[in-house]
Parts: structure tokens; sequence; C-alpha cells
């Protein structure tokens, strides 16, 4: 039998899924959201909010949504704010959700469609939810959890703080941003329309898991020039942009990939690449907790260009690294108060919350960085995030809720 809560939170989480807003990596250079279906979603959740009675709410141009719920207290507090991204990734699709909810998860393998299936002994997380509810997608889409679990979370907390006025907090932000999955969400926040002291992320991942700390990131682009030349008189002539690109490529470390490296290990990563025999785009993704090691890496490449160059006489190799974001520890533990409300407020629901690196990076670690407001993540009880085979688990949902009114309840006394 479900929770009043936790039927509200599934029903947002499938209104909310089958609004297609997978981002545009692409598009977003030059349009803010990128795509328009996020745009959808922005406009849905601010209706929602007026509806529940919430004014003091603003829809900002670069798709942001901003709203708050004043203080009804006699004290003064900080002002705590939680965030979530409404876009979706494209590693596989993420438009033309379709969820399907089980009941009574009976511990067995998932069929998901004809061709594939969710297989409990690869995803031992399933048997802690055995006849409780879960989301599944059908094969054929990721499923969205990540972040829309994090939006129906909030916005079910907004709905059950603007219907009972008896609950005493102090001043609680809400806020929705797109583009995240591009990197580029908050490239044009309004940082000036928010008046929070700290923030959470909710865009976490497994059941009470908690995450302060996150990647250093850089992305960097490198144009390969080679020189055309007919194929027939080529000797001599010919330098080939393809062959630089793929020397550049194999020369990367392997034991410094995605798929060679896990906890405090850093890595390269060829995420795409473009061109032809004349002229070549490589873009790399650098990651790494030290900023320092990250650094090092950004030269590694500028000293590799250099070797391609000289292999490859007349050929010449451009590098254009970029800092994306930085590592949020040094803020969450300047500013503690975030982390120490967030763990009181486990303690008192009898959580076991579990801190955890962030092998990646959110919205709130550049929220972090770029205006020192600590913004630890906090779990979602979405899993295989950025999968044909994401799954959600909706008892693990109802806690990050409940967590988030702890929070909020801890920060107002």
């Amino acid at each position: 039998m479900h929770s009043q809560l936790a039927k509200e939170i599934l029903e947002r989480f499938l209104r909310y899924v089958v609004i297609d807003t997978m981002s545009d990596e692409e598009a977003v250079v030059t349009k803010r959201p990128s795509t328009d279906g996020q745009w959808d979603l922005l406009n849905l959740l601010a209706d929602e909010l007026k509806g529940m009675g919430i004014t003091d709410l603003e829809v900002d141009e670069h798709g942001v949504v901003i709203a708050r719920i004043p203080s009804n207290i006699d004290h003064a507090v900080p002002t705590v704010a939680f965030m979530a991204h409404v876009d979706t990734a494209d590693d596989v699709n993420g438009n033309g959700v379709k969820p399907r909810v089980i009941e009574a998860y009976d511990g067995k393998d998932i069929p998901l469609n004809e061709t594939y299936t969710l297989l409990a002994e690869e995803n031992p997380e399933l048997a802690n939810y055995i006849g409780q509810t879960l989301i599944v997608t059908d094969g054929t889409t990721l499923l969205g959890s990540d972040d829309k679990a994090g939006v129906a979370e909030i916005m079910s907390i907004a709905r059950h703080l603007a219907s009972n006025p008896q609950i005493k907090h102090g001043v609680v932000e809400f806020i929705f941003t797109s583009d995240e999955e591009t990197g580029a969400g908050m490239d044009s926040f309004p940082y000036e329309k928010i008046s929070c002291d700290y923030c959470y992320t909710i865009d976490g991942g497994k059941r009470y898991e908690i995450e302060s700390e996150c990647f250093n990131a850089a992305t960097v682009k490198v144009h390969f020039s080679g020189v055309s030349y007919h194929l027939g008189a080529a000797r001599g002539r010919l330098v080939n942009a393809l062959t630089m690109a793929s020397f550049f490529i194999n020369a990367l470390p392997q034991a410094e990939s995605p798929e060679a490296t896990d906890g405090r290990y850093g890595y390269y990563c060829a995420q795409n690449i473009s061109g032809t025999s004349t002229d070549v785009n490589l873009t790399l993704y650098l990651r790494d907790f030290d900023l320092d090691q990250l650094n090092r890496r950004i030269e590694a490449l500028r000293s590799l260009a250099k070797t391609a160059e000289a292999l490859y006489p007349h050929g010449k190799v451009a590098v254009d690294a970029k800092h994306v974001y930085y590592n949020m520890a040094l803020v969450a533990k300047n500013k503690p108060f975030a982390m120490d409300n967030l763990l009181d407020a486990g303690k008192e629901l009898g959580m076991e919350l579990k801190s955890e690196l962030i092998r990646g990076g959110t919205d709130g670690a550049r929220m972090a960085n770029e205006r020192n407001i600590p913004c630890p993540n906090i779990f979602t009880g979405g899993h295989n995030l950025h999968s044909r085979f994401e799954w959600a688990a909706l008892p693990a949902m109802e806690d990050a809720a409940r967590l988030i009114l702890k929070i909020i309840e801890v920060g107002s006394r």
C-alpha cells in the first residue's frame, strides 16, 4: 500500500517522463534550452507551482524556473534550495519514453521487450525491492530518472509545504534547470535571482547515497589539419588528418580511460570525432578529482599534439582546452552546515546515508565553485542512468522526498 506521498511522486514521475526533453549538445551553442520539449516541461512545472498557490515564481528566458516559499517562522535561518534538471541525456534515445510500472517486483529478471532483459544477476540492488514498486523502460529508450525523479520529488515536497502551512520552515527555494546533460546548463544561470545560502541537487542514484565531491572536468577540442593531394601522386606530399587523429587517440593511455578506472582515478576519453582526410575535429573529456592532475592531462595532450606534428610533417594540430566544472569538495568543507544538516536529517529519519564520490558532475558543482554556495547531491532512486536498462525504485524516491522535507525542518531550527 503506497503512502500518499509515494502515490504523488509516482504520478508526477510518469507524467514528466513522457515529455520529450532530450537535450542537444550541438544546438545548445545557439539555443537555450537546446530543445523545445524542455520548455514544455519547464512551463508545466511553472503552471503547477502557480496552481499550488506559490506566487514568488519566475521563468527565466534561458530555461530556469525559480520558485520561492516564504518563511513562516519568527527567527532568521539560512535559505535552503533544492535543484533538479529537466533534460535527459542522448546516450540512448531520451525521447518517446514509455515507462512501465511493476507493482510488486518478484525478484526475477525483467523482460523489457523481445530483445532486452533487465537481469537480476547484473543488478543486485533489485533484490532490495522485492514486493515493491519499480518503474522500468520498454527497452527502446532510457527512462529519465536522471533527473525527472528529482523533479518529481521536489515538486511533491513543494506541494506538501504549500498545502500544509503548519509545517514550520525558513525560506525555501525550488530551482529547475535545463541542458544539464550538455554541460552548459549553468552557463547563463541567473544567480542574481536566487537567495539561497545552501542548496542540494536531487540528481543522484541509489538509495541513501549522498555526494559532496565530484570530478574536476575539462573538454578539449583538437583540430587536425592535413595536406590534400591526389592519391595517385601522394607519396611525400599527402598528410592524412584521419591518420593523425588515429595516432593521437591510440596514444592515449588505455589504463587511464573511463572503462579502466574507478574510485579516485581520473581519465582521458575520446568522446566524438568527425571530418575528412583533410580536416578532423576530435572532442575529448578529461576528468580528475585533483585539479593539478587534470591540468597535467591537458599539458600531456598539448605535448602529444607536438609529437603528432613532428611525426607528420606539414600536418597541424590545434588544441583548445576549457575547464567545465570543478570539484565542489572545498566549498563543502569551508561551509559544512549543508552536509551537517543533511546528515542530521538522515540520522533523525533512521537512514544510513553513505557518502560517495561523483564520477561526473552536477549543476551544483558549478553553483558551488562559481558562487561559493555549498551544494551536495542527494539520491533519487534511479539506477543504470543513461541506459535502456534504467530503472527506478519508488520506495527510494519516497525516501528522497522524506529526506528533503526533514532537511527543511532541521534547517529551520
